[in-house]
């Protein structure tokens, strides 16, 4: 088993940045795809990005495609997500999932295709 730890949340006003940090442990995260999502009050958790285990093939989700990035260091076992230009409507509980796979550029969408996931980190954009 592979746990995950994310770190890195806080209170950040809009237009500023913050980079969340997934960190593992148990397993190398090497063949690992992961994935961020987020869940906001009173609503579904969605997804944000994914990233495959070769760290090479990344996709996002329409309302954070050029202002989020995600990057896998497999040296660190740490899964990072950058996030710059913050909205209000970004606020919400960040969480990292893992799910291994033999298709090192497959990508995962839907958060039931995740077998990990980490406790979660808060982010609030004021506006």
């Amino acid at each position: 088993q592979v746990q995950l730890v994310e770190s890195g949340g806080g209170l950040v006003q809009a237009g500023g940045s913050l980079r969340l940090s997934c960190a593992a442990s148990g397993r190398s995260i090497r063949p690992y795809a992961m994935g961020w999502f987020r869940q906001a009050p009173g609503k579904e958790r969605e997804f944000v990005g994914a990233i495959n285990s070769r760290g090479n093939t990344i996709d996002y989700s329409d309302s954070v495609e050029g202002r989020f990035t995600i990057s896998k260091a497999n040296a660190k076992n740490t899964v990072y997500l950058q996030m710059n230009s913050l909205k209000p409507e970004d606020t919400a509980v960040y969480y990292c999932a893992a799910v291994v796979t033999s298709f090192s550029s497959r990508l995962y969408w839907r958060d039931y295709e995740y077998d990990y996931w980490g406790q979660g980190t808060q982010v609030t954009v004021s506006s």
